[in-house]
Order: structure tokens, then sequence, then C-alpha cells
């Protein structure tokens, strides 16, 4: 059986996606509350970064995968109008229906699908633009997930991936801190669950760094790689075009 991590440990590769599954089941109630202490509200501004960078127009079709509560998916309808699409989806059904309901209460009556990014349910050169924020490090195999995003996405069509990074080296020590100490008490008090805030430290060790994502995205089809490194590489934004 083949192996991959679940943050440090080494589980088997069909457990993964459960065990990540339970982690997402147990945060979604609280997920939102959780981002804004965790980044101090900063992951707002990472995210109105990504949208900007990637330059959605009216009528265009967009996939945003790993969606969760529906922050880019409403950034994105917002952009494309009434003559453009956002299809909202999410491997976990309680955080899609957490951003649906939240979307619905907003006026928003988005696309919403269950889906594996690994495997899309979407035809091949479909999509102008495809997201997937905070969601990529979860996925087993990462060469499959973004192969597949190349796949959906029109010629010319741009990838953006924001996602946890590595960290500029004179900020290392205060960030491994703040990951393994507060966050996990940070997770206990406001969501009950300090295991699955220590996986999620343990998950940004594991994801590959700036160069080796976008070597990986250059890999499974895109020509051109930008990355803009966010909070001295706390996070960066890579964005890819499909050739």
């Amino acid at each position: 059986m083949a192996q991959t991590h679940f943050g440090f440990e080494s589980v088997d590769e069909r457990e993964k996606a459960q065990r990540v599954r339970g982690v997402f089941d147990s945060v979604a109630p609280k997920y939102d509350l959780m981002n804004d202490l965790m980044s101090l509200g900063l992951h707002r501004a990472w995210k109105a970064y990504t949208v900007a960078v990637a330059d959605v127009r009216e009528g265009q079709q967009v996939l945003d995968i790993a969606g969760g509560t529906g922050d880019l998916a409403r950034a994105f309808a917002r952009k494309v109008g009434a003559s453009g699409c956002v299809v909202h989806t999410d491997i976990n059904l309680a955080m899609l229906t957490t951003g649906r309901d939240r979307l619905l209460d907003e006026g928003l009556a988005l696309p919403t699908v269950v889906c594996d990014a690994e495997r899309l349910p979407f035809p091949s050169d479909r999509f102008d633009v495809v997201s997937v924020a905070f969601g990529l490090r979860n996925m087993t195999h990462k060469e499959l997930a973004l192969a597949e995003m190349a796949r959906v996405l029109k010629p010319g069509g741009r990838l953006l991936v924001l996602e946890f990074s590595k960290v500029a080296k004179p900020l290392e020590k205060v960030y491994d801190w703040y990951s393994f100490n507060v966050l996990p008490r940070l997770g206990q008090w406001i969501a009950g669950d300090a295991d699955s805030y220590r996986y999620l430290a343990e998950s940004i060790r594991m994801h590959p760094d700036q160069a080796t994502l976008k070597a990986m995205m250059k890999a499974a089809g895109f020509g051109h790689v930008d990355v803009h490194n966010l909070t001295g590489g706390v996070v960066a934004l890579h964005v890819g075009i499909k050739c």
C-alpha cells in the first residue's frame, strides 16, 4: 500500500482522505472565526489580493476548488455578473454546505458541487479561471490535482493557488513557536479541537515550498508561473497560465 503524509504522520493513501475529511467536518462550524483569529484577519487581505490578481471579468467562467465557506466564490461572482458563472466546489460536504448556506443568505445561488480535485467532473477547456485557496496542501496527489486543473482550463486560462508556504528565514523561529504552541490551544479554546489545528501546522511544513510548487505547476502544463510571496512567505500566491 502506498504511503503519504498526514501532517508529520505517515499513513496509507486511502486513509488520508478520510482523516482530512474528519478534520474539516470538525472545524467547519468555527472555520471563519478561527481564520480571523489565527491570521489576525490577514486571510481576508490575502484573498482580496488573489481576486485582484485573477482579474476576473464579466461573463467569464470560474471554478473555485476547495471553496469551503465561499469567500473567493462570492468575490468572483460579483465580478462575472449575470452573464458569467462561478462553480463552488469542495470535497468536504460539511464545509461546502456551510459555504452554500452562507452564500444563499447573501442572495447568491451558485452551482455547488461536491467533488475531488484529483478527478474533476468537468469537461476539458471549460473555465477561464480556476482557484484553490488553502486546499492544495490537503490533497493526496497534488500533481494529479494540478494536471486536472490544467485540463479544465481554457488555453490561456489562469490557475491561482493561494497556500501557506515557506516563511522567510528571520521569521522561522517565531512562526514555529506560534504554529505549534498557540494554534492548537486556540483551536481547543474556540473550536474544541486542538488536534485539527496541530495537523494544520504540520501540513504546512509538509507542503512544497515556493520553488517546488512552481516546478510542479510547470510540469502539469502551465507554461508561465509567477510567485507572489505575502506576509514574509507565510502565504504564497502561485499564478499559472495554461499553454
